[in-house]
């Protein structure tokens, strides 16, 4: 490939503010929550780009959207992704940006009429976030064998939908086998979603590997009664046992190297001002890049549990949510990414993802890695979310010039 090849900037920005227009919010941000309405525009969306360029599209039957280049030789390819769908209060990059870069890459090469020797691919996995169905990063989960299409189509949502009803409803229940496309090797574009590369200098992050996460739901069940009436000694509150627990996963964080602690849902039954409550639906999710150390955390956690259980006579219940090590991803292809950015005179540093992404699955599968470009003020999951067009286009511009190499070794 000419070291002057490069993708348009200009056509990139131009495809994501086309996309964010789907499912955008007022203040800016977008709401695409997987196999809804402005799900299924995002997909009509890119499908018709897809077709556009003349690229062979297909779509699996948890929904997953794949447009293929076809190389001089059969086999494996090379896979570029990411995700289309958003968390409630989503941002216009998450995700959007790693499945329109690939887009763009392929769009690159048609211009240039350029074929790999292998195939090239983009997919968009369906229902990444995990914001509406568990677990996250589900359609890569089910495409790379951790999980069973059956099992996937059975997953309900906070109001009780069922998955596979979902998926048949927006129309895009596929015919392929999930994993039809064998992968050679899989590239990842991705805004950080935190602090570091911006508040380090910039420039690009060349991703080693996923932490290890465990999201965890509880349930906690006390005794409703009169809050004026009942003094506090005789109380059962799970809303207090809840708030306890909360505070103790965090405290974890201070003795634990690494480790991280969020509590993302708290639900309250029933929510009067004046009942103390009967039980408390509450979330936890744990992370850390030793899969050691998240267990020595959540042991901690469960342990706890059991603690305030016998001490406030609280029931607790623990579910599992999600539950992934941690992934370390191929020195070969991060070589790759960082030669790519020296390549092009692109300033990166090597550094682990504290979110989890389509990549932690596909590295079941095959060789991977990923690309970082630095996300202003730290923020993802959040309307203000926001990436400087020439940080995308440098991404993009790695994504491309890493992929070509790699598909043509």
């Amino acid at each position: 490939m000419s070291s002057n090849l490069r993708i348009d900037g200009v056509r990139l920005a131009s495809r994501l503010t086309a996309l964010s227009r789907i499912g955008a919010t007022p203040e800016g941000g977008c709401r695409r929550l997987a196999l809804s309405d402005e799900d299924r525009q995002g997909r009509d969306w890119l499908v018709a780009e897809l077709t556009a360029l003349g690229l062979t599209v297909k779509i699996d039957a948890i929904g997953n959207i794949v447009g293929i280049l076809k190389g001089r030789e059969d086999g494996p390819a090379v896979i570029m992704g990411s995700h289309i769908d958003t968390v409630g209060t989503g941002g216009r990059f998450d995700g959007a940006l790693g499945v329109v870069a690939g887009v763009e890459v392929l769009a690159t090469l048609r211009d240039a009429g350029l074929t790999p020797k292998r195939d090239m691919a983009v997919i968009a996995f369906t229902n990444e976030e995990g914001a509406r169905f568990h677990p996250d990063m589900l359609g890569s989960y089910v495409w790379a064998g951790g999980m069973s299409v059956a099992a996937a189509h059975a997953e309900l949502d906070a109001e009780g939908a069922v998955l596979g009803a979902e998926l048949k409803r927006i129309g895009y229940e596929g015919p392929e086998q999930p994993g039809f496309l064998p992968a050679h090797a899989y590239l990842e574009l991705h805004i950080e979603q935190g602090p570091v590369l911006e508040s380090e200098g910039g420039g690009l992050g060349a991703v080693t590997g996923i932490q290890a996460i465990c999201w965890l739901e509880l349930t906690l069940t006390g005794r409703p009664s009169h809050a004026g009436t009942t003094p506090m000694v005789y109380r059962k509150d799970p809303g207090l046992a809840g708030a306890r627990l909360n505070i103790f996963a965090h405290e974890l964080t201070k003795t634990i190297p690494g480790q991280l602690a969020n509590c993302g849902v708290i639900r309250v039954q029933p929510a009067n001002v004046n009942v103390v409550p009967e039980t408390v639906v509450m979330t936890l999710d744990l992370r850390n890049p030793s899969d050691e150390a998240l267990a020595q955390a959540e042991a901690a956690v469960r342990a706890y549990c059991a603690e305030l259980s016998a001490r406030d006579g609280i029931e607790i219940a623990i579910r599992d949510l999600a539950r992934f090590p941690a992934t370390p991803f191929t020195e070969a292809l991060i070589s790759a990414v960082e030669g790519s950015a020296a390549e092009l005179g692109l300033p990166i540093r090597r550094m682990i993802s504290g979110a989890g992404h389509d990549a932690q699955m596909m590295s079941r599968l095959c060789p991977t890695a990923m690309v970082f470009i630095p996300s202003i003020g730290g923020l993802s999951h959040n309307p203000a979310e926001f990436s400087t067009d020439e940080d995308i286009a440098s991404g993009a511009n790695v994504l491309l010039n890493a992929a070509w190499r790699v598909a043509n070794a």
